[in-house]
């Protein structure tokens, strides 16, 4: 089992910057391929980012490219989402989720999921 807790969300305005975290335990993180996903009110999950095991591979969805970062520090059993220029279009519950291949795209191929926090930007 994998412990997934993620952190950082807010309220945000337009134009501005959050950074999540998600931490954590259980089996040894860097077995496992690390992803962020999203949802919004009314719409289905959707894939944001994803990291590979070791951190020098990422895949972004093309509604974050160049606006988005996902990381990863296996010392510390953490990845993150480092979002700038956010719109009010990205607000959304956010969530991680980890899976032993890389890269998965879709919702159904992660086998641990944490509980997601929100994010809100206001116009």
């Amino acid at each position: 089992q994998v412990q997934l807790v993620e952190s950082g969300g807010g309220l945000v305005q337009a134009g501005g910057s959050l950074r999540l975290s998600c931490a954590a335990s259980g089996r040894t993180f860097n077995n496992y391929a690390m992803g962020w996903f999203r949802q919004a009110p009314g719409k289905e999950r959707e894939f944001v980012a994803a990291i590979s095991w070791s951190g020098g591979s990422t895949y972004y969805a093309d509604s974050v490219k160049g606006r988005f970062t996902i990381s990863r520090d296996n010392a510390k059993n953490t990845v993150y989402l480092r979002m700038n220029s956010l719109k009010p279009q990205d607000t959304a519950v956010y969530y991680c989720a980890a899976v032993l291949v890389y890269p998965v795209v879709v919702t159904s191929g992660y086998d641990y999921w944490g509980q997601g926090t929100q994010v809100t930007v206001s116009s």
